[in-house]
């Protein structure tokens, strides 16, 4: 047995001190990966006992004095329904040891006890015992996997990437295929946030949001919540509470101020329905959340609420807007400066009044500004600042001058901290990380954070660069391995799956095969052939 292996804990019960004795000796208690953890000479005592050590099987006479074996069982499985009980009967106690069985025992045997029956026994129960081990692992990596793959899924789908994830399809009998509507949480003033903290704090600052968020998820019938920008997370949540949305949106703000001291504002986009409407409604709760930099203060800003630009005036230039922020992206100056230029076109050609021209122009920067936050290039003038100063020029040119000049020392300071480092390397530093790692539960956030990136944009850059999405590529590092070991060491299969990042050999196998076409067995044997 491996030594990282628990033992589990046997508790003896029994009358008669010589029969405990004989217990304790006779049996190869060691081989067999249990460990004795204690001794009750009645079911009184033996009560008391389980309360205490927890042990995983009771070795129990069944007739005893005050509590006998029968009541005692009767008692703790409700509470303790894995516990594995044998009992010991005389000849005469058969039909009470069938009703036994029939009330949940594991088994029973006859006095004279045969050590050898008995050691068979407690094989078998050891087996039960590392079935349900197994068991609960496997359920519980499926739980990890449903909901790391259902939030990447949602996040895939709330970018618009076009039918994600396809061989997770089981994760779609959504909750969103009926009505449901989106909240953007976003801490306040995060890139001064952001200035101040170290790596370390800022990565325990959102985690402690994060965790946050979830316990309240759970307790307020939201459907979903998982990261998304730096400093952002969205919840999802069922049409049915649509009624009370500022207040869901109060008690947010209230949650994360109590519990964290930080300040945050939401946004609430509109109820709509189906998976494939989560790239609609983001950008609806995002615009509301813009609301925050008008109104200068935290607060909750819900869609149907916030007077947007009237689509018969004018047309937002969401092209130009995409334009801009790959410009942002791939450090390309010059065609940003271009595009800044091509903004003043747009409002000149448009003839458009001062207060229709301002909220484009604030709608278009604090996208923009985001995304350097989202780079973790934190701009020296926050965004407040930021608008601040737009609001004193007087005219177009003027403020086109100031973003250009503004956006360009950004950029020229961006270069110089990540020396002209591309999306590329970037992504080789994640790749070398998932390289040296895939054997560990390796989650999408900690990757991201080794390349420096947001979850949101290493997904993208990810993808773009290597060709794979972050699970595939850890998939096929583990399989690589998997086959690696399988061809050239003797290591049993089922020993295989850990050593490559899985707990559960039955999962690895299903992985293996539909990665090679072959279980691992049959893989391992037609190539010991071909050696031959």
């Amino acid at each position: 047995m491996s030594a990282r292996q628990e033992r589990y804990k046997v508790l003896l019960v029994d009358d008669e001190p010589i029969i405990l004795r004989s217990l304790k000796v006779a049996i190869p208690w060691e081989e067999l990966g249990l460990t004795i953890a204690g001794e009750a000479k009645n079911g009184e005592a033996a009560l008391r006992l389980i309360d205490e050590i927890s042990p995983q099987i009771v070795i129990s006479d069944i007739r005893m004095p005050v509590i006998d074996g029968i009541a005692l069982m009767k008692e703790v499985l409700p509470r303790s329904s894995k516990l594995i009980f044998i009992f010991i009967s005389g000849y005469g106690e058969f039909e009470y040891a069938r009703d036994a069985l029939r009330l949940g025992a594991f088994d029973y045997l006859l006095k004279p006890i045969d050590h050898d029956e008995l050691t068979e026994m407690l094989s078998r129960a050891k087996q039960k015992l590392d079935w349900q081990k197994e068991n609960e692992q496997l359920m519980h990596s499926v739980q990890m996997l449903s909901t790391l793959a259902r939030e990447r899924m949602f996040a895939e789908f709330t970018l618009g990437n076009p039918r994600p994830l396809q061989h997770l399809k089981w994760l779609e009998n959504s909750e969103l295929d009926g009505e449901y509507f989106m909240a953007v949480v976003r801490l306040d003033d995060y890139a001064a946030l952001t200035a101040k903290w170290s790596a370390e704090e800022k990565h325990l600052w959102l985690f402690a949001v994060r965790n946050i968020l979830e316990e309240w998820s759970l307790d307020n019938g939201a459907l979903s919540v998982f990261p998304f920008y730096n400093g952002e997370w969205v919840l999802l949540f069922p049409g049915s509470l649509s009624v009370g949305k500022r207040e869901l949106g109060e008690q947010l703000i209230a949650g994360i101020k109590r519990y964290s001291k930080l300040s945050c504002s939401v946004g609430i986009s509109r109820s709509t329905q189906g998976i494939d409407q989560l790239s609609t409604v983001y950008p609806l709760a995002a615009k509301a959340l813009f609301q925050r930099f008008y109104s200068g203060q935290a607060g909750v800003f819900i869609e149907e609420e916030t007077a947007g630009i009237p689509e018969r005036e004018v047309k937002y230039p969401k092209e130009l807007e995409i334009s801009l922020i790959e410009s942002i992206r791939t450090l390309n100056m010059e065609r940003m400066l271009v595009l800044f230029d091509e903004m003043a076109c747009f409002i000149e050609a448009q003839a458009l009044p001062r207060e229709l021209a301002q909220r484009i122009i604030i709608e278009m920067i604090v996208v923009l500004y985001r995304q350097f936050e989202d780079l973790n290039m934190q701009p020296d003038l926050t965004l407040e600042g930021l608008l601040g100063r737009l609001q004193g020029l007087s005219t177009l040119d003027h403020v086109i001058d100031l973003l250009k000049r503004e956006f360009r020392e950004w950029m020229q300071r961006s270069n110089k901290t990540l020396a002209r480092e591309d999306g590329r390397s970037a992504v080789d530093k994640a790749k070398r990380y998932i390289e040296a790692n895939y054997h560990k539960d390796l989650s999408i956030e900690e990757v991201a954070e080794v390349a420096g990136l947001s979850i949101s944009h290493f997904c993208t850059l990810f993808k773009q660069v290597s060709g794979y999405t972050f699970l595939e590529f850890v998939t096929c590092c583990r399989m690589e391995k998997a086959k690696d070991i399988l061809q050239n060491s003797p290591v049993k299969v089922y020993q295989v799956a850990p050593l490559v990042g899985y707990q559960d050999p039955k999962y690895f196998t299903q992985v293996f095969k539909k990665a090679t076409g072959r279980t691992p067995s049959e893989y391992r044997e037609e190539h010991s052939r071909q050696a031959k």
